[in-house]
């Protein structure tokens, strides 16, 4: 990985590696991220953006992976490194699958060209898989793209994280009567991902309503062309750690003629 030139580099230069991340989360800012890797010549080894980019436990850098840390976003550019659990197993679903049948009565021609994330989860709101998944036909789409969030704290194991103004992307949220439903959508088989992605959208918008939050995790298996759902829920609304799986499910969208 490229990266792991740039961070052994980034944790020399900065004195990283005499920090006792036992007793606090270490503050880095993309001005020192920078002064570290303008050395190298490759995007992927001096882009912030690349380098802060680690979605998921194996797109850690090897230093982050040896002293059990992970980074998380706290303000526009600044970034906290702290020693613990940041990470959610998605588990393999294993339960049958379901037969949804579309709520519409022809064929979208249009969803049958590309691959896309968000062209299946499109899809699968258009012929009404997530208002079943939910048991809630009120879920109408009302969020997408990309936000800031307000002022948070929250904890991750001991350590108290405040952040402010971090960016954050929900790939399509619905609101119904009683609930507002956020969607991380992969295209991929993901063995885990960052609670962050789940986190921040879910703190972000339960500061908006009173309704209840849910934070669904979304993927379309391409080789099967089945739709798999996992809810999870955050027990503590403060704490990032708190993340439990709900439910799962497994549809195939069966079309009418």
């Amino acid at each position: 990985m490229a990266s792991n030139e740039s961070w052994e580099k980034i944790f020399k230069d900065h004195g990283i590696n005499d920090h006792d991340f036992n007793k606090s989360p270490f503050t880095i800012d993309s001005k020192m991220i920078k002064e570290s890797t303008q050395v190298f010549k490759k995007t992927a080894q001096k882009e912030v953006r690349l380098l802060c980019k680690q979605d998921s436990r194996k797109d850690r850098p090897q230093v982050f992976i040896d002293n059990g840390l992970f980074l998380l976003p706290i303000k526009n550019g600044v970034y906290s490194i702290i020693k613990g659990e940041g990470y959610i197993d998605i588990p393999k679903i294993d339960c049958d699958i379901e037969k949804h049948e579309s709520i519409l009565d022809f064929c979208l021609d249009t969803s049958k060209t590309g691959d896309s994330e968000m062209q299946h989860l499109d899809y699968a709101y258009a012929t009404s898989l997530i208002r079943t998944f939910m048991n809630d036909n009120s879920l109408v789409l009302t969020i997408r793209g990309r936000k800031y969030t307000p002022k948070i704290n929250f904890n991750v194991g001991k350590f108290s994280i405040y952040t402010e103004s971090v960016q954050t992307e929900v790939d399509a949220g619905y609101e119904g009567k009683k609930q507002v439903v956020l969607i991380e959508a992969k295209n991929s088989k993901t063995k885990d991902t960052i609670i962050r992605q789940l986190y921040y959208p879910f703190r972000q918008w339960q500061k908006y309503t009173d309704k209840k939050v849910v934070c669904l995790f979304f993927e379309r298996d391409k080789k099967t062309e089945v739709y798999n759902i996992w809810q999870f829920e955050f027990t503590d609304i403060n704490n990032y750690n708190s993340i439990s799986l709900v439910r799962t499910a497994r549809y195939k969208i069966i079309c009418k003629n």
